[in-house]
């Protein structure tokens, strides 16, 4: 901790030193531009080690203006009082360094500080050189300021933003405590049909049941999972099902190898697949079937999910009424995603009805959990 507070003030002294150096060999080079202009003796070093000389008195100057910057800063509750408070000490200031650049003039032997008395030499460069030394100590105070409030504006931007991921992976998660005991009341009332009708494959739906709440919660917390993970997870809700239906559920998945390592929301499927076994395949007699399908088409992960029932039926106002799973699956891509992915239901050309979703395609681990 030490040492990472002295490297830190080691580049500010390495800034400030560089800086300063800069402003001395701008300054000297302009006036030996204007001696050679005007055709007066060229005094270039002169020029130089009167300039830089000026320039590290001002980078030795600055960390305390710097310290009264960040001490006593101009703010807008406050601004008259330290407005005159800066003004009191760059008065003071701005005379200490003019002083101490006569003696150290004199020491090294300058021309400023040889041709005059000391006192006069010292009033001189006063008159000369005052004002402009007054706007260089309240531009550093402007600078530092302008730094400050920049950085205060990044911070309340990085909070905000913080805030506003916070609040979506909450919306996020309540979603998902919504859909949690949404399949597994459903699932529990399969169940319950088959207790007194056949023990054994009652038994079955339990242990199935109990291999997919373990994977469900292995990813609690997570919003996105790979597809491999997903349709593990969909298998185990399957063989609920199958157990539940036998021989009247036929399932078909066709999935690209390329994209099981694609990232899905958890618990997408469940509730897509759900829906297709309540409306398409509980309410035949007969077998029915659901085909899952997953391919990548150009930065797009497309799936699907068909099932061979009667298709949509809407309701009183010709509106297609969506239960707790697919509200829930439309608001997670929305936070998710937003306008990137896309959910819809309509019916099948050969008959049934189709769910596709289309979200972006990303393997990496960005997570929204």
């Amino acid at each position: 901790m030490r040492e990472r507070f002295i490297q830190r003030r080691l580049v500010s002294w390495s800034v400030i030193f560089a800086c300063w150096t800069l402003y001395g060999i701008f300054f000297a080079s302009q006036v030996t531009l204007h001696q050679v202009f005007m055709g007066y003796p060229v005094t270039w070093r002169d020029n130089f080690a009167a300039w830089l000389l000026c320039g590290y008195l001002w980078a030795m100057l600055t960390p305390p203006i710097l310290y009264l910057s960040r001490r006593y800063p101009i703010e807008r509750r406050n601004w008259p009082r330290r407005t005159f408070l800066h003004l009191a000490c760059s008065l003071v200031a701005v005379a200490l360094l003019l002083g101490v650049y006569i003696l150290a003039a004199k020491l090294v032997g300058l021309p400023v500080a040889q041709r005059k008395p000391l006192g006069t030499a010292f009033l001189t460069l006063v008159i000369l050189e005052y004002h402009f030394s007054l706007l260089v100590y309240w531009i550093i105070l402007g600078i530092d300021h302008a730094l400050r409030y920049y950085r205060k504006y990044k911070e309340r931007e990085l909070q905000a933003s913080q805030l506003e991921t916070r609040l979506a992976q909450a919306q996020l998660q309540v979603l998902k405590m919504q859909l949690h005991p949404h399949f597994l009341f459903n699932t529990l009332h399969a169940i319950s049909t088959l207790m007194h009708r056949d023990v054994d494959a009652a038994d079955r739906m339990i242990a199935r049941l109990s291999d997919l709440l373990r994977l469900a919660l292995e990813n609690e917390g997570v919003q996105e999972v790979t597809l491999k993970q997903e349709l593990e997870l969909l298998e185990r809700y399957l063989e609920i099902e199958q157990t539940r239906f036998r021989d009247r559920l036929m399932v078909e998945i066709t999935i690209e190898p390329e994209v099981l390592d694609a990232r899905v929301p958890n618990l997408i499927l469940q509730p897509i697949v759900e829906n297709a076994i309540q409306h398409g395949i509980a309410r035949r007699r007969g077998q029915g079937r659901i085909e899952i399908g997953a391919r990548r088409t150009n930065g797009t992960l497309s799936i699907s999910v068909r099932d061979d029932g009667r298709g949509l039926i809407s309701g009183a106002e010709g509106m297609i009424k969506e239960g707790v799973g697919l509200s829930n699956t439309r608001a997670r891509l929305s936070q998710l995603y937003g306008a990137s992915a896309r959910f819809e239901l309509y019916s099948a050309p050969e008959g049934g009805t189709l769910a596709s979703l289309l979200i972006p395609f990303h393997e990496d681990e960005r997570g929204f959990g």
